[in-house]
């Protein structure tokens, strides 16, 4: 099996050097596959769609659930090509806007928590590992089953100077690391909390959600600054990156305080294109978990 594994990497990785304009034919075919033949998650994709806007009309929704299909198809080839792909081409292809709140966070001596979602191509952040004036950036993952896979995407989020660490790590690692603006932590805050870990949950999407609130922990502990990631998909092969301070409502910040911000300004941002988020993802799969909690929505 290792062995296959290592034939299969080596030709996905020649393939990935590759132009865009190239994998994008073979995205397309990806979109047919999928989209007409397999049919992949498609009803999961639709419940999710009609569940979290329910005044919208059917075929606005197959209209959504189309366009997402091809946006995820980019998203597989552009993370292919993200294993190859030159820090100076992600410059071209990824725009980084009020990067001055990383040079105000170093200024102030308080390292910095971003907070993205699953909005196409989250993979491609990365890069701004190259103009931070952080000198560690720190990636946070979850491990895969498959070990020999889970080193691949490892490496290729090691890309560009940055040091991933495991989900499960990352509080240990902060604690050990000096709070003094030089480091950069990376979160796809939306990720669904396995069952045993729901503590929390709020009104996202129109519906109940459990949330993952790690990062809201330290928040209550650590004097850090939290960035919010609205990525954007400007056109194929371009994205736009809006960086938004987080600040407490009061000195500082109260439990659960930030997993309402982000949730919120996430939510607004998918409002603005449905299209470019993660919707095969189960996100609520665990909903009973967190049906007995008391949580207004939010606003």
């Amino acid at each position: 099996m290792k062995g296959l594994n290592k034939i299969l990497f080596f030709l996905l990785l020649s393939f990935s050097k590759a132009p865009l304009r190239v994998l994008y034919v073979f995205s397309d075919i990806i979109f047919v596959l999928l989209y007409y033949v397999s049919g992949y998650r498609k009803k999961v994709v639709m419940k999710n769609l009609k569940n979290s806007f329910p005044n919208k009309t059917k075929q606005e929704l197959k209209s959504i659930q189309k366009a997402f299909y091809k946006n995820f198809s980019d998203y597989i080839v552009e993370t292919l090509k993200s294993f190859t792909i030159s820090d100076t081409e992600l410059k071209i292809r990824v725009q980084h806007l009020n990067q001055h709140l990383f040079s105000e966070a170093k200024a102030e001596g308080k390292n910095v928590i971003m907070l993205a979602g699953h909005i196409f191509n989250w993979e491609w952040i990365n890069a701004l590992a190259t103009v931070l004036p952080q000198s560690k950036c720190f990636p946070i993952y979850r491990k895969i089953q498959n070990s020999s896979w889970e080193e691949k995407i490892k490496s290729m989020r090691s890309r560009f100077g940055n040091t991933p660490i495991e989900a499960h790590q990352v509080v240990r690692h902060m604690v050990k690391t000096p709070n003094d603006g030089d480091a950069a932590y990376m979160f796809i805050a939306d990720q669904s909390p396995y069952v045993l870990d729901i503590h929390y949950g709020l009104n996202f999407l129109n519906q109940k959600t459990p949330a993952f609130i790690g990062y809201d922990r330290l928040s209550t502990k650590m004097d850090l600054v939290f960035i919010f990631c609205e990525m954007k998909k400007v056109k194929r092969g371009h994205y736009q990156v809006t960086y938004q301070r987080i600040y407490p409502d009061n000195d500082y910040f109260e439990q659960y305080e930030v997993v309402k911000k982000f949730h919120r300004l996430l939510e607004n941002t998918i409002r603005k294109a449905p299209s470019n988020w993660l919707w095969s993802h189960r996100r609520w799969k665990y909903q009973d978990a967190v049906k007995n909690m008391e949580e207004p929505p939010i606003s």
